[in-house]
């Protein structure tokens, strides 16, 4: 009997210093942040940035949510439509994920006359668990060709 409740006093120490938290699914933050930018929903686009978000695009840099939110989200969410990822790479643990690999998006103009783009390129997404149990994109990194003329 003793050496149970030796074998359950030790079991309970060790998970306990155990990390606690299962991983996230990755793919299914991205389909919800793609979704948003497909159905153009800038608020909740803005709700999955994180408050020290850095996104990267060429020599672009845009730090901080309301900045990425103003200059990236508000800025290029009317002229895109139509956004879909192929997915290279992907990890995940109890605190970070991310997914890697290359989009491919339809590019609207409001010029009369103007025929619509196409743009492709590679992209990283990296999420972080904050404090409260949320996970937040923390950073995203864009290298896109340059627009072509869609047939």
């Amino acid at each position: 009997m003793k050496s149970f409740i030796g074998i359950a006093l030790i079991s309970v120490f060790f998970s306990a210093c155990s990390p606690s938290g299962e991983a996230v699914n990755v793919q299914d933050l991205d389909r919800q942040f793609i979704d948003a930018w497909n159905n153009k929903n800038a608020d909740k686009i803005t709700a999955f940035l994180a408050e020290d978000v850095d996104f990267l695009q060429g020599n672009v840099h845009y730090k901080g949510k309301s900045d990425v939110a103003k200059q990236w989200v508000q800025a290029t969410l009317p002229t895109l439509a139509n956004l879909k990822t192929n997915i290279i790479s992907s990890a995940t643990d109890t605190h970070t994920a991310y997914e890697a690999g290359t989009f491919a998006v339809d590019v609207l103009t409001d010029v009369p006359n103007q025929p619509r783009g196409f743009g492709e390129g590679n992209f990283i997404l990296l999420w972080k668990k904050g404090d409260d149990g949320t996970w937040k994109l923390s950073y995203a990194q864009l290298e896109d060709l340059p627009v072509q003329v869609k047939n």
